[in-house]
């Protein structure tokens, strides 16, 4: 071939065969004659070379017939591989192959080889046109290949750079000319490179694709930016890897989208975690910081701390917002002008005052002719951003519901020099709007609980009050240490014979309807001990309230479907019940599935008692049974609920131990006692409330009580009179003998007349008189004005007229009419 043609060398088993040749860099199909009755099946061996003679281009199959790998053939001049006159082929052992000659060292056998020398020019006639198609549609590949957008690099199987495309030279910073030839990590220094190459060898080697993701500077000096590298191989016509490609993608945008939705997503299960207002605001700053913002705050209307709707901002005028929560990329947050918990009025050409007046979101860049404004009219806040170097911020308004409740501003500065960006708006306004619900229930449930805790403090008492009976200390702990307002209650309740009633509830549920159940129930409660009831009878009566208030709300919520269904009650509301009484010593309990109470005696011996448990509240038709246990003087009554006992991670029974054994302990006071309770057995997990009620009992000796029994014969008032006289008189009250003696007098005169035996006087000296007649009737007296014209009638007026209050209390034997009058020490 002469120096200026260009040509192929077409070694071939095939006859009538249609080869793909690549002749100076253009493609075209060309025909290869063969032998006659040469095999059609079987695939042609191609040489292809450049004007001087150097092999560019080889099929596999050159393997099979000289022992050359192609990358050992391509680059040498095609006259090694040819013998002296051209008409042979020569192996790698130097042998001559030709159309005659019988090859044995064939993996696959023998076979006839041939082949032809085809010198092709620009003057042949019939392939100039075929040429010139060819070099067209190389050229548009190789424009394609030079001009496709993603960077495009071909390597060698030994890693060295073969090609790249224009948008390669400008990611390295190099032309082509420079790096051909070179591998990698000659012209690029650093891990992420070393690594690159390591990949490319690899995949030369396995020929399985590989993929890389990775954040580096490219062209060395500029900003660090993620990158995606995709290595595959380029295989020829038999599968061989000759070549290794690699595409390399700018994956900033999909990197920050992808960073931008797990924030959100993390967003959904860090914030929002506690109904606290100012807890919020916190987790919104901590997930914020420091993975999209170097600095945030968030800023609230006070009304929105205490569980009320804000009023609208005034065009003009600024907004005055507390800071809920802040947090920088600094740990000591210097960027701050405000301390979480001030409050401060901003300026009307704030941005944070136009996004509460507008609703809108606002992005600027510090230079921004609204930002120059704000900053010349904030100077402490314009020495913050020149400080910290800040160069762009976002303000998004807190709106829930149609109402702004505040607003969160974004700040980057130099700690991030990559300005905010309209995706980065889009961003922020999806986030502040995920928590905007969440401040909005944490403020909603703010007044709710605020006007619970306010009905509760109602209903409960505010203290015990002071009875000669018992000393009293008592402590209720909302659950989660004030975090909710539940259902727990209990209360001291004086009764007439110097007695006092311990009542301890609970309600299950927590919120303003737990509170309210909680109220009826007290109420409840408060209203049958004033009749007098024991302990069994209350609770009787008090499961009726509860079951037909549960009849009611069942046909509230079943009257559409028409459908009364059954009761579900208030299943899980307890409560206990205890009399005590000073004179004889004696408690008389009952329960409504209450847990039972622990007695410490004086000698600090703790016991839980024995007590039928009773059903829980609201079941309805069942008894509940009373026990009768006196006990001495000094000893401690502890009624608590099961809030106190309860938790996930101890055992029932290891906490009860443990409650006795704190019981036992010896205190200066019941308060102090209550508090060391509290502080053994409260947990940070406590998930239910807590009522305590300890009760010292106290005992009322014989010397403030004057007993008789009276005859049933009317003379025997005049007896009853001379006792009640002398007993005064001994006690030093003559001036309440007056009155006594006619208390005394209508008294046993009603229990003569109209009751039964056994008749008994008795009087009490406590913080007032007490004047108690018992009879075996169990018929109650009532009270009425007599007329003019009446003989009788007006005893029990005259009573209640005379004293203080005046009862009846029924007994198992009868019944007690009772009266109390304020005591009047006579005169020394």
């Amino acid at each position: 071939m002469s120096a200026d043609a260009f040509g192929a060398i077409v070694g071939y088993d095939t006859y009538g065969k249609t080869v793909r040749m690549i002749i100076m860099g253009v493609t075209f199909d060309r025909l290869v004659p063969g032998p006659p009755g040469a095999d059609k099946n079987t695939s042609a061996v191609v040489v292809m070379t450049d004007p001087s003679g150097r092999v560019t281009c080889c099929s596999p199959a050159v393997q099979r017939l000289l022992g050359y790998a192609p990358a050992e053939v391509i680059g040498r001049p095609v006259a090694e591989l040819l013998s002296e006159d051209g008409t042979r082929f020569r192996d790698r052992e130097g042998r001559g192959l030709s159309a005659e000659a019988r090859l044995g060292l064939l993996q696959d056998g023998e076979r006839e080889v041939g082949f032809a020398l085809t010198a092709v020019t620009t003057e042949r006639t019939g392939v100039v046109t075929e040429n010139a198609d060819a070099r067209k549609e190389e050229a548009l590949m190789r424009r394609e290949f030079d001009q496709y957008p993603t960077a495009l690099v071909i390597y060698d199987r030994d890693g060295r750079l073969l090609r790249i495309n224009e948008k390669m030279a400008e990611v390295i910073g190099r032309p082509e000319d420079e790096v051909r030839g070179l591998h990698l990590t000659e012209f690029l220094q650093g891990p992420t490179f070393e690594e690159a190459e390591r990949r490319v060898l690899r995949v030369a080697k396995t020929g399985e694709p590989d993929y890389m993701e990775h954040e580096v500077s490219t062209p060395p000096g500029s900003k660090a930016h993620p990158w995606v590298a995709q290595f595959f191989p380029l295989k020829d016509a038999a599968g061989e890897v000759s070549a290794v490609s690699l595409a390399v993608y700018d994956y900033t945008q999909q990197h920050y989208s992808r960073q931008r939705l797990q924030l959100l997503s993390e967003a959904r299960t860090r914030i929002g975690t506690t109904l606290d207002v100012a807890g919020t605001a916190r987790e919104l700053a901590e997930v914020a910081v420091p993975r999209f913002a170097d600095f945030v705050t968030v800023d609230l209307f006070d009304a929105v701390f205490q569980g009320e709707q804000p009023g609208p901002v005034l065009a003009g005028r600024g907004a005055a917002l507390r800071r809920a929560a802040n947090r920088s990329v600094y740990e000591w947050a210097g960027e701050a002008a405000l301390s979480v918990g001030q409050s401060q009025v901003h300026l009307s050409s704030s941005p944070v005052t136009r996004s509460v007046i507008t609703g809108r979101a606002e992005l600027h860049g510090i230079t921004d002719p609204e930002i120059v404004g704000w900053l010349a009219d904030d100077p402490v806040r314009a020495d913050l951003c020149r400080r910290y170097g800040a160069h762009s911020l976002i303000t998004v308004p807190i709106r829930a519901r149609g109402t702004t409740l505040g607003t969160v501003l974004f700040l980057r500065h130099a700690a991030c020099p990559e300005p905010f960006s309209l995706e980065d708006l889009a961003f922020a306004e999806d986030l502040v709007a995920r928590v905007a619900l969440h401040v909005d229930n944490a403020r909603r449930y703010t007044r709710e609980r605020g006007i619970a805790l306010a009905l509760q403090r109602a209903l409960l008492p505010p203290s015990p009050i002071p009875h000669a009976a018992v000393e009293i200390a008592a402590r209720y702990l909302p659950a989660g240490g004030d975090a909710e307002v539940g259902g727990d209650w209990f209360d001291v309740i004086p009764l007439p014979g110097a007695r006092i009633g311990l009542a301890v509830g609970d309600v299950v549920g927590h919120g303003i309807n737990a509170a309210a159940t909680m109220g009826r129930l007290r109420t409840a409660v408060r209203t049958l001990a004033d009749v007098d009831l024991p302990p069994d009878e209350l609770l009787t009566h008090l499961d009726d309230i509860v079951t037909h208030a549960a009849y009611e709300r069942e046909a509230e919520s079943s009257e559409s479907a028409g459908d009364m269904g059954e009761p579900s009650g208030d299943v899980g509301a307890s409560c206990l019940y205890a009399i005590y009484d000073p004179v004889s010593r004696t408690f008389s309990i009952s329960r409504a599935g209450h847990p039972a109470p622990i007695l410490v005696h004086p000698d600090g011996t703790p016991h839980v008692l024995d007590l039928p448990a009773g059903p829980p509240l609201g079941l309805g038709s069942l008894p509940f049974e009373a026990t009768d246990i006196t006990v001495p003087e000094g000893s401690l009554l502890a009624v608590f609920t099961d809030g106190l006992l309860e938790t996930r991670e101890h055992d029932i029974d290891e906490r009860l131990d443990t409650l006795c054994r704190v019981l036992a302990r010896r205190v200066p006071t019941l308060e102090a006692l209550c508090d060391t309770v509290l502080e053994t057995l409260r947990t940070e997990s406590q998930a239910d409330d807590i009522a305590l009620l300890i009760a010292r009992t106290r005992a009322l000796h014989q010397d403030h009580v004057a007993s008789w029994e009276i005859p049933g014969d009317p003379a025997a008032v005049a007896e009853a009179r001379k006792h009640a006289s002398d007993c005064l008189t001994a006690w030093g009250l003559q001036e309440s003998a007056f009155v006594t003696e006619l208390v005394v007098s209508e008294l046993v005169t009603n229990a003569i007349r109209h009751a039964a035996d056994p008749i008994r006087l008795r009087l009490i000296k406590d913080q007032s008189l007490i004047c108690e007649v018992s009879d075996g009737s169990s018929t109650s007296p009532h009270l009425r004005r007599a007329r003019l014209s009446d003989e009788g009638g007006r005893g029990l007026f005259l009573v209640a007229e005379c004293t203080e209050r005046w009862g009846t209390r029924h007994t198992r034997d009868g019944k007690i009419i009772w009266a109390e009058q304020r005591l009047v020490p006579s005169p020394v």
